[in-house]
């Protein structure tokens, strides 16, 4: 046995059962002994940034880490932002990264470069095997990493002879760690700030935005008078009939410090405290008002459900929580296609337990708000802001959740960055229904634009945000990959499209020729 079977035995044993893949020379090892395998599910992926998005959209679906398979440095630096967003998220992925026999390096050969390091820009942990008999060691080491807390980044470097040369020893899996629970002192904190009489909120993120953990927010909200807020741009949000109402922070700052200036107790539970995206001229980047205290009860890698638990315990907060009710009798939309008419056919046809992958960008606003009362339904988001994330992150959640429809909201401009996806959705004939929200713009940039009082823009300006000359077609381009694929320019249009691809199994493509509505 060489060191990638035996490789490959160990991360089977650990649980690993997916490999989003874009391979190179290097790793032609791990590429046998993942087509030997009968654990292993392979996924091939023609660019890196839609493996690393994929891995993260399994990640968040499956708790559990999928495997990347990735070309030296160069494969790992075309992975970077995905692997950017998936940080962000606090999701389990593991990253394996070949590099140049050991003995090549010393040579400088054109690809050689410094794997660690670029491995240590995205990645909580990264071990480098020290031989073919320690590589299966450091697969299972990579694995427990990835699996701290809410989730991490891991990553292993693989050099190409420790992959085919003899393994010797084998490596046993490795347990999972448990989250940390926290101290009763932290639950006496947030309580006294619950009570204080002040207008006071639970700010949630990470797990404590899954059902369970937002049915005990709404008991404390509901005995307290707490609200519920959450992060901008959350991993995983699930929402609709049935389940408790959060309301999400606006992105843009403005309306972020009118949304939270009346608060003087924010209590934060898995998140950090609330700050403008970027920075602008005269206006601040903390959005909290300077007289509301902040306490912690509990970081994102600590026992959320827990926390939570014990909070409403202490709070005597036992009275069933208010949720969301049943949308009834939503009228089909007509007229122009807007994101609130996209919204309503999102509302009217969505499966129950479908998964939204949203980077609809400029569009989300106005769909996210019309689709509260859809069925059950899990949210996911660009929490990194890296945009190119939505096609990847539909991509896995299909591949993690196969029973389940997933919509993917895409704005036209991000959908380039990553539009390889749409060929690995036909390939492994995924449960994913495309909506590419074209307005032919950058149009988050249009707004960005004046709110950064950058100057009147002249015709050259506005060019470098225009994808209108020439017109990209998104209904060839995915029929050119084997997706079938239409176009609605019509409210009316959009929803019977809709209504069919949610309808039936497999991958479909909607153009929607968007009217955007700009906010105010």
């Amino acid at each position: 046995m060489n060191g990638a079977e035996n490789l490959l035995d160990t991360l089977i044993a650990t649980g690993v059962e997916v490999c989003f893949a874009n391979p190179g020379t290097s790793e032609m090892q791990l590429v046998s002994a993942i087509g030997n395998s009968t654990g292993m599910r392979s996924i091939l992926c023609l660019f890196e940034g839609v493996v690393s998005g994929a891995a993260d959209g399994y990640g968040r679906m499956a708790d559990k880490p999928a495997l990347t398979l990735l070309h030296l440095s160069s494969g790992f630096a075309n992975s970077m932002a995905n692997q950017h967003n998936a940080r962000r998220a606090h999701v389990p992925l593991v990253n394996m990264v070949g590099d140049h026999a050991t003995y090549h390096l010393q040579y400088d050969a054109p690809l050689t470069a410094d794997v660690k390091a670029h491995c240590e820009l995205a990645s909580t942990w990264v071990g480098v095997s020290s031989s073919a008999d320690q590589l299966a060691e450091t697969g299972a080491q990579a694995v427990q990493a990835s699996l701290h807390g809410n989730g991490r980044i891991a990553s292993f470097i693989a050099p190409a002879n420790h992959t085919w040369d003899t393994a010797r020893t084998q490596a046993p899996a490795l347990p999972a760690p448990r989250p940390q629970k926290i101290s009763d002192e932290a639950i006496e904190a947030a309580a006294a700030a619950l009570r204080s009489g002040e207008p006071a909120a639970l700010y949630l993120g990470g797990r404590a935005l899954r059902a369970d953990a937002l049915e005990l927010a709404g008991q404390i909200a509901k005995a307290t008078g707490a609200r519920l807020l959450c992060e901008t741009f959350p991993a995983r949000l699930q929402r609709g009939a049935g389940r408790v109402r959060v309301a999400r922070t606006p992105y843009f700052a403005e309306q972020a410090l009118e949304s939270l200036k009346d608060f003087r107790q924010m209590v934060m539970v898995g998140s950090k405290p609330p700050v403008s995206f970027f920075a602008y001229p005269g206006k601040p980047s903390w959005l909290l008002p300077e007289q509301c205290a902040v306490t912690t009860l509990a970081a994102v890698d600590q026992d959320l459900l827990d926390a939570l638990s014990r909070l409403a315990e202490n709070l005597g907060a036992h009275t069933v929580a208010e949720t969301i009710p049943a949308a009834s009798n939503i009228p089909a939309p007509a007229g122009l296609l807007t994101p609130l008419a996209i919204g309503q056919s999102l509302t009217r046809w969505i499966p129950p337990k479908a998964i939204v992958a949203d980077e609809a960008n400029t569009c989300a606003l106005g769909i996210f708000g019309s689709t509260e009362q859809a069925e059950p339904h899990d949210w996911l988001t660009l929490t990194g802001g890296a945009i190119g994330i939505g096609l990847p992150l539909a991509l896995g959640a299909a591949i993690a959740c196969p029973e389940r429809k997933v919509v993917a909201l895409q704005a036209d401009g991000s959908a380039m960055y990553t539009l390889q996806a749409l060929w690995s959705m036909v390939r492994e004939q995924t449960d994913v229904t495309v909506v590419i929200l074209n307005n032919r713009s950058y149009a988050i940039l249009n707004i960005e634009l004046a709110r950064v009082g950058a100057g009147q823009p002249t015709l050259k300006t506005l060019s470098m945000l225009s994808l209108a000359d020439p017109a990209i077609n998104w209904v060839k381009m995915a029929q050119s990959m084997g997706m079938s694929a239409s176009r609605a320019v019509s409210a009316e249009e959009f929803d019977a499209q809709f209504a069919a691809a949610v309808s039936e199994k497999g991958p479909r493509l909607i153009e929607a020729m968007v009217v955007q509505q700009m906010p105010g």
